[in-house]
């Protein structure tokens, strides 16, 4: 009997789509059914090869031997997963496969991970294509009902190898030109030096910037304070001379109300999270690094299935989408929020333009609750937060919008304009998800009624006075945000680039920015210092250093153009390719003439034990560390680590300083130590003391057992007590 090899992107994923489809008997990197075969990949299997496998000649980096351009590239498997590899290859040769349903994960990356594992193991059977956002039994069911032509995807696929080639192609070389050009370890890459670039730019701009002293004038008549504002609304003024004047000028004058708008307003929640959204909140609410936001949503994907696929770009649903919500939030029964969701479905649920537009999805809609139920008890800590931040956007767009009604009056003293916000809330609304009350701030002021040609009397005269403040360092929230919309980092404006980089996500990808960041500590061209993010002065020598369209996003742009292109099956791949070829010589022709130079000024005097040239002293994102500056070394030593003990003191986190006996856990900021030895005794002490999360789960469980009077705690002490008399 012929069968379908189903080939997933990773394992907790193909167990799932196996259990669907009743296979249960385990074979070689597989799941066997009567009808169906699952094997699964681990991410990529199967990669470019590097230089060496063309010509041995390219393990030495040698300026002489680039651009390196293979006419036809060659896929290696990779080593760590060569065994998966066989064994997915061995269930797609069978005789009695048939066809194969690729179902890894559905956009231009998951296209590109099947295709060339199926390449490589030179398969030529019928391919079809699974595509869905989330791994609920539904989904996969719904899905293998109505799988597509493989076909459909060509383009698809096309689009994503070429960018591939053309990153492996700029990459390599310009990384190897720089690195034998400057005898330093140097890095450049399309995604990685502009989003440095950014980062540079920001620094400069505080840098640069001269903060101005300002003033203004508010007023109170009748318990209200006024604002003074010039005939351009503007409230800030730069000369102290002027604000002197003008308190000179509406001393002991009346204020006149020259007019009282009232306006009834109302705001829809905001839109549905993407992940770059998602890995911004969670920075800037927990801290959490991109990555990290990523991890624990991949668990909530994978392994709980109560989130939809985590690597969209879309803040949207689709209108298939909302027929499904009522099993949605039944599934999301269980939490704090049971009273709303019990408050939405009581009401028929409609399609609603601020949520629902099939034309702003492309591969995935927005990420939302799943129909499997949420086993609350079951997730870690950060798992519990990601899963609220989702489910309370969830909840917010399902609600009525926020009403209030705004008053704004104006007054006049001595022909001063001066002007006051109050609001009054009409309905919560989505607000209700969140518990917000209104905003600390005078636009919420509660007003008394007052008149127009109302005369009030002044009975206070406040100066204010402020600075101007520069732009804020980039922290991995705000450059998340930068790099899905690095227009103003742009050198020129182009309406089409600029679009292009905002349809198509802007610097990389949600999937990889986390990832390009990571790249950027590791190679220490950038570091943290608190959660300021700070380019080194390697990373500013390598700015000087690289290809001037290497340092911008319009190379992305421009590339991402054709490559939308290319999988509207509108541009020939074979095009891109070589017009990168061209490219590439060109850029290393750049560097090599380029008449810069590139100095060390982290070194140390201490020598590399393993090939005795000097070490520098970098900052990782972890903390301190040692590096050899001979490129060819990996020689690295561990100075000092930042870790998630707290200081007892000022609660900051504590460095771990020194090695063996002598490791200690330092606060930089008050200066409190503790030794290794002392701290591993207060933590054995602790462990046997119920912690937060402990007690949390106790409560919960209390709370859930309907526990009668008689198997009460309290019915048993009082039966003790009664035995003891």
């Amino acid at each position: 009997m012929s069968k379908t090899l189903v080939l997933a992107e990773k394992p907790s994923v193909g167990r799932d789509i196996a259990r669907v489809l009743k296979c249960h008997k385990k074979i070689n990197g597989a799941l066997e059914g009567n009808q169906y075969i699952v094997t699964w990949a681990l991410g990529h299997l199967v990669t470019l090869a590097d230089p060496e496998a063309y010509d041995k000649k390219y393990k030495s980096w040698n300026m002489d031997d680039l651009p390196i351009m293979p006419k036809k590239v060659s896929l290696v498997v990779i080593g760590k997963t060569a065994k998966q590899y066989n064994a997915v290859k061995t269930q797609m040769l069978r005789q009695d496969v048939k066809d194969i349903v690729i179902a890894t994960d559905a956009g231009r990356e998951g296209e590109l991970v099947a295709r060339w594992i199926i390449d490589k193991a030179h398969v030529k059977k019928p391919l079809k294509r699974l595509w869905i956002s989330s791994v609920t039994d539904k989904a996969i069911l719904e899905g293998f009902k109505h799988l597509k032509d493989a076909k459909n995807y060509e383009s698809l696929y096309q689009s994503a190898y070429s960018r591939s080639i053309a990153d492996w192609f700029v990459g390599i070389n310009a990384t190897r030109a720089l690195t034998c050009k400057y005898n330093a370890q140097l890095s450049c890459g399309r995604v990685q030096t502009p989003t440095l670039a950014m980062i540079a730019k920001q620094e400069d701009n505080i840098k640069h910037f001269v903060s101005q002293d300002y003033y203004g004038i508010k007023v109170l008549a009748n318990d209200v304070w006024w604002t003074w504002q010039s005939a351009q609304k503007e409230t800030r003024i730069f000369s102290h001379e002027k604000v002197v004047t003008l308190q000179q000028k509406i001393c002991n004058q009346p204020l006149k109300v020259t007019d009282v708008k009232k306006t009834s307003k109302k705001t829809y929640a905001p839109l549905l999270y993407d992940l770059t959204e998602l890995q911004r909140d969670a920075n800037r609410i927990y801290g959490y690094s991109a990555k990290e936001t990523l991890s624990i949503m991949q668990n909530l994907y994978e392994y709980h299935k109560v989130l939809t696929y985590p690597r969209t770009d879309s803040r949207y649903l689709t209108d298939d989408i909302v027929e499904t919500i009522k099993e949605r939030l039944e599934a999301s029964r269980g939490g704090d929020y049971d009273n709303i969701i019990h408050k939405i479905l009581k009401k028929r649920i409609k399609k609603q333009s601020h949520f629902v537009n099939n034309s702003k999805v492309s591969d995935h809609h927005a990420i939302i609750p799943t129909e499997e139920p949420a086993m609350l008890g079951s997730f870690t800590d950060g798992e519990s937060k990601i899963y609220d931040l989702v489910l309370k956007r969830f909840l917010s767009v399902l609600l009525p919008a926020y009403e209030y009604e705004q008053t704004i009056m104006t007054g006049s003293i001595a022909n001063e304009i001066f002007m006051t916000k109050g609001k009054t809330e009409k309905a919560m609304g989505w607000k209700e998800v969140y518990g917000k009350t209104l905003d600390e701030d005078e636009d919420d002021q509660t007003l008394p009624i007052i008149q127009i040609q109302q005369t009030l009397q002044v009975t206070e005269i406040k100066e204010t006075t402020d600075q101007t403040q520069p732009p804020a360092y980039f922290n991995e929230a705000t450059l998340l945000s930068a790099m899905e919309n690095p227009v103003k980092f742009m050198q020129a404006s182009s309406k089409t680039l600029n679009e292009t980089l905002k349809n198509t996500g802007g610097l990389g990808t949600v999937a990889t920015r986390a990832d390009i960041i990571d790249k950027l500590f590791n190679t220490f061209l950038i570091e943290k210092r608190g959660q300021d993010i700070h380019v080194t002065a390697k990373g500013r020598q390598l700015l000087s250093l690289v290809p001037n369209d290497l340092r911008y996003p319009e190379l992305t742009a421009k590339w991402e153009l054709e490559l939308s292109q290319i999988a509207q099956g509108k541009k020939q791949s074979q095009k891109f390719i070589q017009d990168i070829r061209q490219y590439t010589e060109v850029i290393i022709q750049e560097i090599n003439e380029s008449q810069a130079t590139y100095k060390h000024d982290n070194l140390t005097t201490k020598k590399c034990p393993e090939c005795g040239q000097p070490l520098l002293k970098v900052n990782g994102k972890k903390g301190e560390m040692l590096i050899c500056s001979n490129r060819e070394c990996k020689h690295r030593e561990t100075l000092s680590l930042v870790t998630n003990a707290r200081c007892p003191n000022c609660h900051k986190k504590l460095k771990l300083v020194g090695s063996g006996d002598k490791q200690m856990f330092v606060c930089k900021t008050c200066g409190y130590r503790q030794q290794m030895s002392a701290f591993k005794k207060e933590r054995e002490t602790k462990k046997n003391m119920a912690n937060k999360q402990d007690v949390k789960k106790y409560l919960k469980q209390q709370k859930q057992a309907s526990t009668s009077v008689e198997d009460s705690p309290f019915a048993a002490l009082l039966a003790l007590k009664d035995n003891l008399k």
